[in-house]
């Protein structure tokens, strides 16, 4: 028999066992209360309801009860005093052994530089946590549904317009797809790149195997385009290049991942060239394009032609990763489908984050914290530039002035062995090799991807010293 015991004011789940007998309602409801009383679910001193309310609320014989209370006052679980009814005993309940808390693992990063994060102690809780009251203030009921696949209009509405300031990207908020993350976005266009009869996606020879393998399992097979002293040669594209049956190309044209260039201007103007002459589909990753340290960042490739360019954003990077919150901004020929597979698919996108990022677009609270993060990680990668010239001279760092990571450029044949020595001092570093594609044809090349931006601030000292102390 199981109940909810709703006359102590507090909901209580009873599990009580035995026969439908007299005999075994009683033992079974003893057993019941001398359990949550054992367990703690009973504090001492709790005022147990009357053997009459008790007897209704489970269906069975007022007697049952009061012989059931009986039994355990004379255990000493329970106490009985006129006036003040029948409480659980003040006894010691031992409490359940918890589990000892989980030690980092031998070996495991003290600092960790490893890209792909932000510094997440730096999340903005203060200004996120007003922009939710408001936004939870202003919400219409049916904000609280399933809604649009498309996503919460406000904040629809909210991106288009940030967008098109921050980012110079064409659009409006019927051809903005939000989605949980990246991942999400890259998930529903593969599958729906399938569906039109595609197998395979030109990616570049420098990136993230788990974007590659996403793709591999919407059925896609990915290859990638040559990478050279101007980044990746986005001509390779055409017929007849060796690109095989690709239609479609992954770039992340503002800062290439993880080399850290912007695409060269010709070789944008070559990717739009060829999705234009070739009917093909180019996904920008536009995964960092806030920081931009030296000067103006690069605009959005979308820009150049919102007909072939699908562009993705996400809030990973300007605020957490644990969010879920990223965006497609679609093409008119292949929004209907993206939105139809999402519809099909689940949702995972928060309605009250959706309405809380809105509101914190709107107010000026994002690009106010956009800021203020830029200045930070400018400061960082300064000091990381600094600290290898007085300590580390062999060792540059490449790319422009972005992001929050950095390629460090290390001697020839020293990469394994850096990373090894970095384990050791219990660093998180990742060596260039590790985002290098399997059939990426590339000279060696050693080199650390660095990010900068990961550590919070009181660790960012302690990491920058433990990384020039493993550099040769």
């Amino acid at each position: 028999m199981e109940d909810s015991w709703a006359t102590l004011g507090v909901d209580l789940h009873l599990e009580t066992s035995g026969d439908a007998t007299r005999s075994g309602v009683r033992k079974g409801l003893t057993d019941a209360l001398r359990e949550a009383v054992r367990g703690g679910r009973l504090a001492p001193g709790t005022r147990l309801p009357s053997s009459r309310s008790l007897a209704v609320d489970l269906g069975i014989a007022r007697n049952t009860v009061a012989d059931a209370y009986a039994d355990l006052v004379a255990e000493g679980w329970l106490t009985a005093r006129q006036g003040s009814g029948t409480r659980v005993a003040e006894r010691a309940v031992p409490r359940p052994v918890e589990p000892a808390p989980r030690r980092r693992a031998v070996g495991g990063p003290t600092y960790d530089l490893k890209p792909g994060t932000p510094d997440l102690a730096s999340f903005p809780r203060a200004a996120w946590l007003k922009a939710a009251r408001r936004a939870m203030a202003a919400a219409p009921n049916d904000a609280l549904g399933y809604g649009d696949p498309r996503g919460r209009i406000e904040l629809r509405t909210a991106l288009a317009d940030y967008l098109a300031r921050a980012r110079g990207v064409h659009t409006d908020p019927d051809r903005i797809v939000v989605c949980a993350g990246f991942a999400q976005g890259l998930m529903l266009l593969g599958g729906v790149l399938r569906a039109r009869g595609l197998r395979e996606v030109a990616v570049e020879s420098y990136g993230l195997d788990v974007h590659w393998n996403l793709l591999k399992r919407a059925g896609l097979r990915t290859r990638p385009l040559p990478f050279d002293e101007l980044g990746t040669s986005t001509a390779d594209l055409g017929p007849g290049s060796g690109s095989g049956s690709a239609k479609a190309v992954l770039l992340t044209p503002a800062h290439q991942f993880p080399m850290g260039d912007p695409l060269h201007p010709d070789r944008r103007a070559a990717a739009v060239d060829w999705a234009r002459r070739e009917g093909g589909l180019i996904l920008e990753d536009d995964y960092d394009g806030e920081f931009r340290y030296d000067r103006q960042p690069v605009g959005a490739l979308q820009g150049l032609d919102p007909d072939r360019v699908v562009y993705l954003g996400t809030a990973s990077k300007s605020l957490a990763p644990g969010l879920r919150l990223g965006w497609m901004v679609l093409p008119a020929p292949i929004a209907a489908e993206v939105i139809e597979a999402k519809g099909g698919a689940e949702w995972a996108c928060g309605a009250l984050d959706q309405l809380t990022l809105a509101e914190f677009i709107t107010s000026g609270a994002y690009d106010r914290h956009v800021r203020g993060a830029r200045l930070r990680y400018r400061r960082r990668r300064d000091q990381l530039v600094a600290a290898l010239a007085a300590r580390a001279p062999e060792v540059r760092a490449t790319g422009i002035a972005a992001g929050l990571h950095a390629v460090l450029e290390l001697p020839q044949g020293t990469e394994r062995s850096v990373v090894q020595a970095a384990s050791w001092q219990r660093l998180g570093v990742q060596g260039l090799s590790a985002f290098r594609h399997p059939a990426a044809q590339l000279p060696g090349r050693d080199a650390l991807v660095v990010g900068y931006g990961t550590p919070p601030d009181h660790a960012w000292a302690g990491a920058l010293d433990a990384l020039c102390r493993v550099l040769p």
